[in-house]
């Protein structure tokens, strides 16, 4: 993707618990991290997707943005939890050509909501050309669909942060783009696996196409409040606590609210890799990626491959980037890397994408 000043958007992913910045442009060499900032949002800040808090967290923008020197106010954000429906279907041929206006038509069976409440959106996923030995008689499109309340409220809080809304995207797209830019060869099968405060994303690629996504309500806040309840003590303590920020005598009561919520994940980590190998029997996913805050948990990374029996490592949206050393600490980078995939597959966006 070609940058230039009048193009390139800034990659605003904004979590339930924090907010993430990242801005890129092109050098000589490639792709660089011209910027890249996270600041910590309230509890409770953003419920079920939705942008309760509006004030604070527009003003937790623009400050991020102050501090930074971001000039540029044009922005891509994006959304994903219950408000979004990604379903990949399969047309003929014949059905191409006007292709919005079959979606559109036959929404009720893809979409779980009133079709006067969705925002639809698709793209044909690339085959052979039609007429080629290798094309086939089908194609195969993605579908997507978000609920308007949700839209609009994301539009109001950029819009009152004094940024342009020029991109709306949804995170398990967003992970994808920051994916196959540290890929030199993205053929076979892969699954990305971002595990945030509330949530839980799998994207699952091959040779370059999704082929199967699933958000779920399971992140760090569950080890948070676990150990809220068995201790007796504020979010704040615990959550300090499990950061490792604070010591405790009881230290099996918290080994034990680890082991259990990490056993939830990778349950459910787990049953969407059954779900890929009963949909795609002749299919074998090569590695598993974790990023999101929450997949530095000790012992996280064995475990999963434990349970999965696949290769599991920790994705690093940085690598493929020009980092200047003498601007960015090395150690800060590789901490918050997990957290930044989102913001960076946001930041390779560009004005006049679809």
């Amino acid at each position: 993707m070609l940058f230039s000043k009048s193009t390139n958007l800034i990659g605003l992913d904004i979590g339930s618990s924090s907010i993430k910045v990242v801005e890129l442009e092109e050098g000589k060499k490639g792709r660089k991290l011209k910027n890249i900032g996270i600041t910590l949002l309230p509890p409770n800040s953003i419920e079920e997707g939705y942008p309760k808090e509006q004030e604070l967290i527009a003003s937790a923008i623009k400050n991020i943005f102050k501090n930074l020197k971001i000039n540029n106010k044009n922005v891509a954000i994006s959304v994903s939890g219950y408000s979004v429906i990604i379903k990949k279907i399969t047309v003929g041929l014949e059905d191409v050509e006007g292709l919005e206006d079959k979606i559109t038509e036959k929404a009720e069976q893809y979409i779980p909501f009133d079709l006067k409440e969705v925002n639809i959106d698709f793209e044909v996923l690339e085959s052979p050309e039609i007429g080629s030995e290798e094309a086939p008689s089908t194609r195969d499109v993605i579908v997507v669909a978000a609920k308007k309340d949700i839209i609009d409220a994301y539009v109001e809080l950029i819009s009152s942060a004094k940024l342009n809304p020029v991109v709306m995207d949804v995170d398990a797209f967003a992970l994808q783009n920051a994916f196959e830019i540290n890929m030199e060869d993205i053929s076979g099968c892969y699954a990305i696996v971002s595990i945030g405060a509330n949530q839980l994303i799998i994207n699952t690629i091959k040779d370059g196409v999704s082929i199967f996504t699933r958000d779920s309500a399971y992140g760090g806040d569950q080890i948070t409040k676990g150990i809220m309840e068995r201790l007796e003590i504020s979010y704040e303590d615990a959550e300090m606590i499990k950061l490792g920020g604070k010591k405790i005598e009881n230290k099996e009561v918290i080994k034990e609210v680890f082991i259990s919520v990490v056993s939830e994940w990778s349950k459910e980590i787990k049953r969407a890799i059954d779900f890929i190998y009963s949909t795609y029997p002749d299919e074998t996913i090569d590695k598993v990626y974790l990023c999101g805050g929450s997949c530095r948990i000790p012992g996280l990374l064995r475990y999963l491959e434990t349970e999965i029996d696949i290769p599991v490592e920790i994705f690093n949206p940085f690598k493929a980037l020009q980092i200047n050393k003498k601007r960015f600490d090395k150690d800060y980078l590789q901490y918050i890397a997990p957290q930044a995939a989102i913001a960076v597959g946001l930041a390779l966006r560009s004005v006049g994408d679809k």
